[in-house]
């Protein structure tokens, strides 16, 4: 084992073998399980996409204040978790390119289980881990991050932009009436 000293940023590196091992960080999101008694728990917390250290959630348009809300329910044999987050994202539109706010919300649930019993049925709607019974926290922090990038839509569209045009109005020129649309309505109007 070898120990490195940077004398100005007051770092330590623990060498073992040919690996270096850093000191785990503090967890963002963590539930602490010491002294956490059965029954249900819940806890709100609130941090910004930068605290996340991870330029995928600020690139997703993140960038204000997000809410977490853990709804923990804790009994003998596991630990049930769910959690809801709210965050509003600047997105651009993907017609018209205009910046668009949106408020987005998403939810996961997960189970921490302590053993796995013989004969036990997973149910498909939640996720199950195994957790040690001397673990002294949860850290939710990755559930969260990916949470939050799931909940970003796949197509963004602006709704009061009328210069975006998906959202323009039937103009009265009927120059943008073209025979294959007139086509189309009599064939809608034939099988109705």
């Amino acid at each position: 084992m070898i120990f490195i000293f940077d004398n100005y940023f007051c770092t330590l590196s623990i060498f073992y073998g040919n690996g270096v091992v850093m000191p785990k960080e503090k967890a963002l999101i963590e539930i602490r399980l010491a002294g956490l008694s059965l029954g249900v728990h819940e806890f709100d917390f609130t941090c910004e996409a930068g605290d996340f250290n991870d330029p995928s959630l600020t690139e997703a348009g993140f960038s204000k204040n997000i809410s977490v809300r853990v709804v923990v329910e804790r009994n003998e044999n596991e630990i049930s978790v769910s959690l809801e987050t709210a965050a509003s994202a600047e997105l651009a539109c993907d017609i018209c390119l205009a910046p668009v706010t949106i408020e987005l919300e998403g939810s996961f649930r997960v189970s921490y289980i302590y053993e796995q019993e013989p004969g036990q049925e997973e149910d498909d709607s939640e996720e199950y881990r195994l957790i040690d019974r001397n673990a002294v926290s949860i850290d939710l922090t990755e559930d969260v991050r990916e949470t939050l990038l799931l909940s970003v839509p796949m197509k963004v569209t602006c709704t009061g932009n009328p210069d975006c045009r998906l959202y323009r109005e039937n103009e009265a020129d009927s120059a943008d009436d073209s025979s294959w649309q007139e086509s189309l309505e009599k064939l809608k109007n034939k099988y109705r």
